[in-house]
C-alpha cells in the first residue's frame, strides 16, 4: 500500500515503506529518502550535538523536541542497532548511537523539522555515532582593526 501526503512547500510528501520507516520526497523534486518513524508514524530526528551516552536537549528545547523513550523499543525494517540510553529523559531510544526525538510541529505524514535547530531526520543508513559529538564547524576570526573595510 502506498500513501502519499500532499504538504506545503516547507513539508515533505511521505509514502509508507514498512513498519518503522517511511519514504519521503521533497515536494517538487525527485529526491526520495527512507526515514525512521515512531509507532504513530511521526518522523524521528537526531540532534547533531548529542553524544552516544547522553542528551544535550533540555528545557524548552526538550519541550519542542520530545525525546523518544521506551524501556524495550522494537524496530522493524531497519538494520541498524536500536538501544536504550538511560539519561535525564529516562530510557531514551537511540539508533546507531544517535538519540531520537520527535518534533511537536510534525504530525503523521509531515516532516517539518529537517535541519531546524540542528535536528536532522533519522534514516536507516545513519552512520553509527561514537561517544563524542559531531565535529563543530570552525568559524574564521573577524579581521582586526574596525569593520574590515
Amino acid at each position: 500500500m502506498v500513501i502519499t501526503y500532499a504538504m506545503s512547500s516547507r513539508t515533505r510528501r511521505l509514502k509508507a515503506g514498512g513498519r518503522g520507516t517511511l519514504r519521503y520526497q521533497f515536494v517538487g523534486t525527485s529526491v526520495i529518502e527512507t526515514i525512521l518513524v515512531n509507532a504513530h508514524g511521526q518522523p524521528l530526528y537526531y540532534y547533531r550535538p548529542d553524544t552516544a551516552t547522553g542528551s544535550l536537549v533540555t528545557g524548552g528545547l526538550a519541550r519542542l523536541w520530545p525525546p523518544l523513550t521506551s524501556a524495550a523499543p522494537t524496530a522493524a525494517g531497519v538494520k541498524g542497532k536500536v538501544t536504550v540510553v538511560k539519561d535525564t529523559h529516562g530510557d531514551q531510544v537511540a539508533y546507531n548511537g544517535h538519540l531520537l526525538y520527535t518534533f511537536t510541529s510534525d504530525s503523521v505524514g509531515q516532516v517539518t523539522g529537517q535541519g531546524f535547530q540542528n535536528f536532522f531526520v533519522a534514516t536507516p543508513g545513519l552512520a553509527p555515532l561514537t561517544s563524542s559529538p559531531a565535529p563543530a564547524t570552525t568559524i574564521p576570526p573577524a579581521p582586526a582593526g574596525g569593520y574590515g573595510y
